[in-house]
């Protein structure tokens, strides 16, 4: 299945009014995967009950919520890894720099292989 992508016009960024507008493909998003969908398609490829998938599942989002909160790397096999970033106000002197420096954190998702080998081989159609 090809990856679906529509044409967008952009103006160029940093110039005022947009400059020279062009168009550029971007991804089709709207349908999505939940992690009862996933639970399910996989309760059919597995001897497994869809209840102890879901159960897995959602422990495992409250496992890569704790580790993130705990500043750990967590890593999900050929899913591949997460991490916060984060971004924070300059200071004169390192001492200077607190928690109270942070002003805007995030998640880092790096793919792991199979995800990478998707993204290299995924073909695409123009909606």
């Amino acid at each position: 299945m090809a990856i679906q992508i529509k044409a967008v016009e952009r103006g160029q960024p940093g110039v005022q009014g947009g400059g020279v507008k062009k168009f550029y493909a971007t991804p089709v998003h709207g349908r999505e995967v939940t992690l009862e969908a996933l639970s399910k398609a996989i309760e059919r490829k597995s001897t497994l009950s869809g209840a102890d998938i879901r159960a897995v599942l959602y422990a495992m989002v409250e496992q890569a919520v704790d580790g993130l909160s705990e500043g750990r790397i967590v890593r999900l096999g050929d899913l591949g890894s997460m991490r916060i970033t984060i971004s924070s106000e300059g200071r004169d002197t390192a001492e200077k720099v607190t928690a109270s420096a942070v002003k805007r954190t995030g998640v880092i998702f790096t793919p792991g292989k199979k995800l990478q080998t998707m993204l290299r081989t995924a073909r695409f159609t123009k909606v």
